[in-house]
């Protein structure tokens, strides 16, 4: 395999001073990576400084050939065509121009070598299932995950020896994701992928983890990775089990040595009592400066053994897991949550769709982009006859501007601050982590807020309505979601393309949307 990106000494911080990633060294070949870490670990930015978009202050990055670079976000415009999407609008406006007669040099210097540019344009977007979607279609009337994979083509399209993908299935649908994973499989060159998904990251030659500010690489899978460290935290909690046991020592022996010296003093005293004071002192001086070492000695072993429990505990990985009771959310099992009839809206659900939602249900809503998932959501909102709280897919509701203690203070104004506090611990968010800005805050991070401020609220939600609640968090934040998630006593309804995430939430339904298509979800469907 040849060597195309080579991170040598490399360094970063923010302007504020905040260190994000410490002397990372890594070499990057042929071959699928997938690159993890807890949110706000550094993932996009090693990504940005990879491609130039973001400078070191220290050590270097190496690249031996072009590299393309696919961000979480993509810099759209709504009046931009596909063809601007792809990156391809000049060269095509120039061939379009030659084939009109036009042989102004200018056009031949934009296309170059490039002759079949709109040929491969069309083969790659129907290798990703975008044949359907014309060059001159605006940005605007594509969907979330139809902007990502027109964006994944017009890398494609580039050629380039090294492919940097930033959490690129985030709102693709199980067959769009399927195209995705081909056309992955099919990549040639080096291929570094930032994903949560795990269908994703059972695909990958190797995995590169980002974790405290460091950066180790581990041969094979997601699977492989996780036996290797499942490895490495057995040895880790087994040297904090050895640690305790040495402190525990280490302070018995410092007790009875105490103990001991107390009565040797004390019979020192009773057989020198007669002697000259001279004597006396003499011997009280000596036993003094034996115990004086002897405690001191004894002292540096109880800091060490302290000092070693430390170390062993600082391996361990196990994040602080979210615990809360939330019995104010409950509701009765005959409870009439939402009730709706011959749903009709923006040609979906072909000749109308009815929802029974009753008691404390969860249901799992899924179907491809453009079935109308998101709208079902906003129709149930819109029909509860209980409180409820709407998560949508950016958490429009955060005031970014304010802090995390704010946020949650304005579903609840009348709520005492100290029960909000513990609230907000109790989603791990502690100390002065509740004055942060949102704006600053990690994926995983605003989501937690998110739900303290929803929960929060008063009246308690009795009904949660979740738009795909997984994009953008790691591994980590996922299974603190699904925690948070099994306290709640209410009826929820999640849409999700994670499958894996949803057989977690104990559902009592999964429902499948098909665009065009009336079903009545009152009939549990397993797609």
């Amino acid at each position: 395999m040849s060597t195309c990106i080579t991170l040598n000494g490399l360094g970063f911080s923010w302007p504020d001073g905040e260190r994000v990633l410490t002397d990372l060294n890594a070499a990057f070949s042929d071959g699928r990576t997938a690159l993890i870490g807890d949110n706000g670990t550094g993932k996009s930015t090693l990504l940005k400084l990879i491609v130039g978009d973001l400078r070191p202050d220290t050590g270097t990055v190496t690249a031996s050939g072009p590299i393309a670079h696919l961000p979480q976000e993509l810099p759209l415009r709504l009046d931009d065509s596909v063809a601007d999407l792809l990156g391809i609008a000049e060269r095509r406006r120039a061939l379009e121009a030659i084939e009109s007669g036009d042989a102004d040099e200018a056009h031949f210097a934009a296309i170059g070598d490039d002759w079949d540019v709109l040929e491969r344009a069309r083969a790659t977007l129907g290798e990703l299932g975008l044949d359907h979607i014309g060059l001159d279609r605006t940005v605007a009337t594509l969907s979330g995950g139809e902007s990502m994979l027109v964006g994944l083509a017009g890398r494609l399209l580039r050629r380039p020896d090294a492919l940097l993908l930033d959490e690129p299935s985030n709102n693709l649908d199980g067959s769009a994701r399927a195209r995705l994973y081909e056309a992955i499989r099919r990549f040639q060159g080096t291929l570094l992928v930032v994903s949560h998904d795990r269908a994703l990251l059972d695909r990958v030659d190797a995995v590169a983890e980002l974790h405290r500010g460091r950066l180790r690489l581990f041969e094979g899978d997601y699977a492989a990775y996780e036996r290797a460290t499942a490895i490495e935290q057995e040895a880790a909690q087994r040297s904090v089990r050895e640690a305790k046991a040495e402190l525990k020592r280490q302070k018995r022996e410092y007790t009875e040595m105490q103990t001991k010296l107390v009565r040797r003093e004390h019979s020192g005293r009773k057989k020198y009592a007669n002697a000259p004071a001279i004597v006396r002192n003499a011997k009280r001086n000596q036993g003094e400066n034996t115990a004086g070492r002897l405690r001191t000695a004894m002292a540096e072993d109880v800091a060490e053994a302290r000092e070693d429990l430390e170390t062993a505990e600082s391996a361990l990985r196990d994040p602080d897991p979210i615990s809360v009771d939330l019995p104010e959310t409950a509701v009765s099992a005959h409870r009439e949550i939402a009730v709706l009839r011959g749903l009709e809206t923006a040609g979906f659900y072909g000749d109308g769709l009815d929802l029974h939602v009753r008691g404390p249900e969860r249901i799992g809503l899924t179907g491809d982009n453009g079935s109308g998932k998101t709208t079902l959501l906003h129709a149930v909102a819109a029909a509860a006859r209980v409180p409820h709280g709407f998560l949508t897919q950016r958490l429009e509701f955060l005031d970014d501007a304010a802090t995390v203690l704010d946020n949650v203070r304005a579903r609840a104004p009348e709520t005492e601050m100290t029960l909000l506090r513990t609230r907000l611990a109790r989603f791990l968010l502690r100390g002065e982590a509740v004055f942060h800005r949102v704006s600053t805050l990690s994926g995983g991070e605003r989501l937690r807020v998110a739900l303290a401020a929803l929960l929060s609220a008063r009246p308690a939600p009795r009904l949660l309505l979740l738009d795909e609640p997984t994009n953008n968090l790691d591994m980590t934040s996922t299974r603190q979601l699904r925690q948070a998630l099994g306290a709640y006593r209410g009826a929820l309804i999640v849409v999700s393309h994670d499958r894996a995430f949803l057989d977690g939430l104990g559902l009592t339904r999964r429902i499948g949307l098909e665009r065009g298509k009336g079903i009545t979800l009152d009939e549990p469907l397993d797609r």
